[in-house]
């Protein structure tokens, strides 16, 4: 059996322009592996109709250009030369002649030019393009050139750095789309605020960070660099995330307040953040919006204050330890007694919990007092109190932000920055740090990210169109 297809191009009017054989099939005996296409055969019809079509399509442009819109004369030629143009199903090479404007142009106008090549300014076609970000965006530069080889009739002509050079040149275009920065977007007052119709449901926002591998490192220390990653959640609808490097970005303001605009944040809508304490994340959801409020996440409190305990046990291990032949006296029992490490954090938690920040810095200074005068003078001591004053001064520097959680928690509020944990997974732990061992420039990972968060918000078409 042999099956031929053609490819018929009609004009407007239901004539016949084109006719032409495009691909010829053979089959013999049916059997699993010849039923049907063949990639290798559909890789090579596409190519064919691209070629066909694309070469129809330039022609009868080429043709619309000859007589001058103005006058209505005919251009000279001036010669022609090829260009090459990448698309999604293979490479073709197109004649693009030049031509010369005609006498009623000024001298100025009259220079020749080439249509094609004016009209084609990038040479990849935006199909492709979307393809090999979107692909980029979620698995390695190398796979995804490898993936679209297999499935798409390139004739091998996409590459790793081809790939890369393409995300980054559409992460720079978006990148100049970004507004201005400012140090607060709070525009109005509250009459117009009062004048607005009725807001969506409230915004919840947490903010994290995270660090990837640095290309250039100077030192050891200096081998990674930090990525501010979180994630927007509306009580109605879908989440979105966005992310950026902390010490490239000049707009990181701007970022996260398109991302809330982009969810239709109105300047009478709740807002509330969550963040980690960290100054780099503390500072930046400020001023976007007068109807904000900022927490400190309980989770991170949580977490310093469990391996405060554990450590307040090994010290309690070390001071148990007394030399088999020696019984412990009565004045070690009743200072076991009196000094428990445990139970103090413990209270501090609960006043934390509470809300009640005074309280428990005044309980963190009590143990920082109890550790100083505790006779036992080893390591664990010494790393205990270290991180007792460590966390003194992160509540001290937090103590504005600690609202009352256990009302917020009975009220079902949001309290912990769990969901923007799991987007500093989604968008930098699967892509740049756990499987892809990777060294990153800081404005090759911050280009990556923006591509990677428009993938995963489900707008990198929307931007495509656009």
């Amino acid at each position: 059996m042999k099956l031929k297809v053609q490819l018929i191009i009609e004009s407007d009017s239901g004539e016949t322009e084109v006719m032409q054989e495009v691909a010829e099939l053979e089959r013999h005996s049916l059997r699993p592996e010849n039923l049907g296409l063949m990639l290798s055969e559909a890789k090579e019809l596409l190519h064919e109709v691209q070629k066909a079509m694309v070469t129809h399509q330039t022609t009868r442009y080429l043709t619309q250009q000859i007589s001058c819109p103005e006058c209505g004369g005919i251009r000279s030629h001036k010669g022609k030369h090829q260009i090459v143009l990448r698309t999604l199903f293979g490479k073709l090479r197109l004649d693009s002649p030049r031509l010369y404007h005609c006498g009623c142009c000024s001298k100025e106008e009259r220079r020749s030019f080439s249509p094609l090549a004016e009209l084609l300014t990038e040479r990849t076609a935006p199909e492709l393009a979307y393809l090999e970000n979107k692909f980029a965006a979620m698995i390695s530069y190398g796979l995804t050139a490898k993936l679209l080889a297999e499935v798409l009739p390139t004739g091998g002509d996409i590459n790793v750095a081809g790939v890369y050079r393409n995300l980054q040149r559409v992460a720079e275009r978006m990148e100049t789309e970004l507004g201005e920065e400012k140090w607060q977007f709070i525009d109005g007052c509250q009459r117009d605020w009062d004048a607005l119709p009725p807001p969506g449901p409230p915004l919840t926002v947490g903010l994290d960070g995270g660090f990837i591998h640095a290309k250039d490192q100077k030192s050891r220390g200096q081998g990674w660099f930090e990525v501010i990653a979180g994630k927007s959640m509306p009580e109605e609808g879908a989440a979105k995330c966005f992310a950026y490097v902390q010490t490239y970005d000049t707009k990181p303001k701007r970022r996260l307040f398109e991302l809330m605009k982009s969810q239709g944040l109105q300047a009478n809508q709740q807002v509330t953040f969550l963040s980690d304490g960290a100054d780099d994340v503390r500072e930046l959801p400020l001023y976007l919006s007068p109807e904000s409020e900022h927490w400190l996440d309980w989770f991170h409190v949580a977490m310093r204050l469990r391996v405060m305990g554990q450590m307040a046990k090994g010290l309690g291990n070390e001071q148990n330890m007394t030399p088999a032949h020696m019984p412990p006296t009565e004045d070690a029992e009743e200072e076991l007694d009196t000094v428990d490490i445990g139970k103090e954090l413990e209270r501090v938690k609960w006043f934390l919990w509470h809300g009640n920040v005074v309280r428990a810095l005044d309980t963190i200074e009590d143990i920082e007092g109890e550790l100083d005068f505790l006779p036992h003078d080893g390591e664990s001591r010494r790393k205990l109190l270290r991180a007792v004053r460590e966390f003194r001064g992160y509540i001290e520097a937090n103590q504005n932000f600690i609202p009352n959680y256990g009302d917020r928690y009975r009220h079902g509020e949001k309290i912990s920055t769990a969901f923007a944990e799991s987007a500093i997974n989604q968008v930098l732990s699967k892509r740049m740090v756990k499987k892809q061992q990777m060294r990153w420039s800081e404005s090759g990972a911050h280009n990556l990210l923006q591509v990677r968060t428009k993938v995963l918000n489900d707008q990198l078409r929307e931007t495509f169109v656009r």
